[in-house]
């Protein structure tokens, strides 16, 4: 994914919001005043491309300074799981289409309500037809959890063994506020909803409801997510579009690599499309309002994330688009004002435009705030933008060692986790390229298991994917990532979906002597809570987490909150402070189990396995 940024020729306005934008940010510290100075420079004048550096050499796996002893933290039991399945691209056909290229995406879900995540997987597509030109559908799955990381495909029993379109990404959302969690499928030519509903035999089976809410859409849709931005209880919709490709704008692409004739084009081939935002009306429909908040064919949109950003209590909206710079939305009150030039986080240090696939959101440092992460291309480093507060983020990749990590991935889906639950959140990515033939760097990547520490007085990422286990050592073509407890166990597991191989499901072992407490909020009447922050008060210090709607690639992650206590901090308070609502605190939560806390009940509820 190359870059190519269009100047502008910049005007007499944009040279005095430039000026102004300065002034605000000498209030700032000097780092900051550096970078935001930049990216409204670029904003007004735009720039050219640039030489890329050399990468650096990647610290070898097994370096004892960034590689501590012990157990695997993770082992695979997708063998005796039950679930076997596979995401397929269609490359066969070798038409070198750039829908092969995207992959697909992972949700885990508790469909009926047994209190065990259940798994669902996107499938993709294939060309069909005598010149190979007609986009078909591979199937998706539902696989129920039976309890001991065993898995049963019930797809045909909830009703989703339909005729599938090309798909991708998945998210998750209870959009009526029934108390059930409901699908949303996205993919090439279509966008579907379906309504998680009882089966009349004390089952749960899903009906396609898109046309009847209002949502059809025949473009290209990758990463979504839900969120109730105006507060009404009732959660929206982003949904992110790509690119006008076609196989009537199917243009061929030369390979990276001498001799190579044709590989995958980069999407600045193509004109990006719209995003679409779409209002629930109570559960009754959705309707499109990208319009009214001004949307335009600027981002060639992959990844969403919805969390309260800015500490106001309203979920706000960030954006990843390939190529092209980032979107921030904050919320005001329903009303979205795009700020990610001025906040800080669309672009990356040197004011370009990366490749920004997967994210995810997170108080990675304690500051309280949630910072944001990025994935992105070959030659890039992941962009890890730190949240200094009043909607001001910091570049903050390199001071936080990531750096260290190699040039030559390519990366996808990504979640902050807190894998050895000893307080601080730690980082998954997902590695693989997407050219068939890449120069200077593998098709099959190994993904990177990092672990937050100190290091100087700051929290810095040290690559352990050594640790990590068997699965870390070996190289995919990575895409999709989902986070969650599959076993209830408090210490979160992993799925991971590649193309064209078998999904991973990653059961997490790292057997720290650390506790946990784990959290499920349920809004009133049942109302969605994303945006909601979650702060459990210590012996020693206070840890803060956010509920999330979208993030990593093309998945839905665990909505569930994990607290690692590490070894000896005790819990004294938690505090929920809801989207939309007020303020609550529970004392005398005991640490190793679940607890249902609800909107306006001042009783726990403890989950019991």
């Amino acid at each position: 994914m190359t870059k190519k940024h269009a100047s502008r020729g910049a005007n007499g306005s944009s040279r005095a919001k430039t000026a102004r934008f300065v002034a605000m940010a000498l209030m700032t510290t000097h780092r900051v005043f550096v970078w935001l100075t930049l990216a409204m420079l670029l904003a007004a004048g735009g720039c050219t491309d640039s030489a890329v550096k050399p990468p650096p050499v990647e610290p070898p796996r097994d370096d004892p300074k960034t590689n501590p002893t012990g157990p695997p933290w993770f082992r695979d039991v997708t063998a005796e799981s039950g679930v076997q399945f596979t995401y397929r691209n269609g490359e066969e056909a070798d038409q070198f289409t750039i829908l092969e290229s995207l992959g697909g995406g992972v949700a885990l879900i508790d469909f009926d309500g047994d209190g065990k995540l259940d798994i669902f997987v996107t499938g993709g597509g294939y060309f069909a037809g005598p010149d190979k030109n007609q986009v078909k559908g591979h199937p998706c799955k539902l696989y129920r959890n039976l309890g001991d990381f065993k898995f049963e495909d019930v797809t045909k029993k909830v009703g989703l063994d339909i005729p599938w379109w090309y798909t991708h990404g998945v998210a998750v959302a209870d959009f009526d506020c029934d108390g059930w969690p409901d699908l949303l499928v996205t993919g090439y030519g279509k966008l579907a909803l379906f309504y998680n509903e009882s089966d009349g035999k004390d089952g749960r089976r899903f009906v396609d409801v898109t046309e009847k809410m209002g949502l059809r859409d025949d473009g290209w849709t990758t990463g979504a997510g839900f969120a109730d931005l105006h507060g009404s209880g009732f959660p929206d919709l982003y949904v992110c579009r790509y690119t006008d490709w076609s196989f009537a704008n199917n243009p061929p692409c030369a390979g990276q690599l001498p001799g190579v004739k044709r590989d995958v084009c980069p999407p600045h081939r193509f004109k990006p499309l719209v995003h679409a935002l779409y209002r629930n009306e109570k559960g009754k429909a959705f309707r499109n309002v990208s319009a009214e908040h001004g949307f335009k064919a600027e981002g060639y949109g992959l990844g969403v994330i919805l969390a309260d950003l800015n500490g106001d209590g309203r979920p706000d909206i960030y954006v990843t688009n390939d190529m092209t710079k980032n979107f921030l939305f904050i919320n005001r009150g329903g009303k979205l004002e795009e700020k990610a030039i001025p906040a800080g986080v669309a672009l990356d240090d040197a004011g370009r435009a990366t490749a920004s696939m997967g994210v995810d959101a997170a108080d990675y440092d304690g500051a309280g705030r949630p910072s944001l992460f990025i994935t992105n291309f070959q030659r890039e480093l992941p962009s890890l933008y730190r949240n200094l507060g009043q909607e001001l983020f910091l570049y903050n990749s390199s001071a936080a060692g990531l750096a260290a990590l190699a040039r030559t991935n390519v990366s996808w889906g990504t979640a902050f986790i807190d894998a050895d639950n000893d307080g601080w959140e730690d980082l998954v990515i997902v590695n693989g390229h997407l050219f068939r033939q890449p120069a200077g760097a593998p098709l099959k990547q190994r993904p990177a298991l990092l672990h937050n520490t100190e290091q100087q007085g700051r929290r810095v990422f040290k690559d352990i994917s050594a640790q990590g286990g068997a699965y870390f050592q070996d190289a995919y073509v990575g895409r999709g990532l989902a986070v969650g407890d599959l076993n209830n166990d408090g210490w979160p597991d992993l799925v991971v979906s590649h193309t064209n191989s078998p999904i991973t499901i990653l059961r997490n072992e790292a057997a720290a002597k650390h506790r946990w407490l784990g959290i499920k909020l349920v809004g009133k009447d049942k109302r969605d809570v994303v945006g909601s922050t979650v702060t459990l008060e210590g012996s020693t210090r206070t840890l803060t987490r956010f509920v999330k709607g979208g993030g990593s690639y093309l998945s839905a992650n665990d909505q569930r909150i994990v607290l690692g206590l590490g070894s000896s901090e005790q819990v004294r308070r938690v505090t929920v402070k809801w989207s939309w609502g007020k303020t609550q605190s529970w004392d005398n939560l005991e640490p190793g189990h679940y607890y249902e806390l609800h909107e306006g009940q001042a009783s726990a509820k403890k989950f019991t396995r």
